[in-house]
């Protein structure tokens, strides 16, 4: 992850209108969208970003981000339809989001910090406060990958703990021997295998329930 400085960042806007398409949007609506991707893509570059795409709401995001590889990606957006298709799009490599919008309801942004947001600013969308609001974000996420990564390390270490608590049980059964012999036996196997402790484990009880 890069730091708050010269980001690569994607911009979702419903602004952008694809190609080939007309907007049956009132012409009042999309003065205040164009108003806006003004005062987003002010900010972004008085700030030294670089912005690789801005994509309408409908684009194919998961394929447009696997193609641009965005540090960080913008969602600025009157509806929580493309916001929904950024965060399936990212459920498999998570990066930071940060969306914009005038809608203020509590449930909506529960949910949508809950799902992997990492700021969701309600009418606050400034060129002075770009760069401030992506620097928060960017903590936001570091922090948030670090919880998730310790807690992907303690279910990875409960889980093996477990497989290795049955291996011994087995040792135990099977040679009639201590719960610190069956340990000793299961290390020493580790260690001429030069595999974990969990892995030999596994393998015991695997061939074990091939044996039933």
């Amino acid at each position: 992850m890069n730091d708050s400085a010269n980001l690569k960042i994607v911009v979702v806007n419903s602004h952008v209108v694809p190609e080939g398409t007309e907007s049956v949007l009132h012409e009042s609506v999309l003065q205040m969208q164009a108003e806006r991707a003004h005062v987003l893509r002010t900010g972004l570059l008085e700030a030294g970003h670089n912005i690789l795409a801005a994509l309408p709401p409908d684009a194919h995001m998961e394929e447009q981000i696997a193609r641009f590889q965005p540090d960080l990606i913008i969602v600025d957006e009157q509806s929580d339809a493309a916001l929904k298709r950024v965060l399936a799009a990212t459920a498999s490599e998570r990066r930071p989001i940060v969306c914009f919008t005038e809608d203020a309801d509590r449930n909506k942004m529960h949910a949508a910090i809950e799902a992997g947001v990492s700021a969701y600013v309600v009418a606050g969308l400034s060129t002075e406060r770009v760069k401030t609001v992506l620097d928060v974000a960017l903590v936001r996420f570091e922090v948030d990958r670090k919880l998730r990564s310790e807690l992907e390390e303690t279910r990875t270490k409960l889980a093996d703990r477990k497989v290795i608590e049955r291996a011994k049980g087995l040792l135990m059964e099977r040679h009639q021997c201590t719960e610190d012999e069956a340990y000793s036996k299961l290390r020493r196997l580790a260690m001429d295998k030069n595999l974990k402790l969990a892995e030999i484990a596994q393998r015991m009880l695997d061939v074990a329930d091939l044996l039933i």
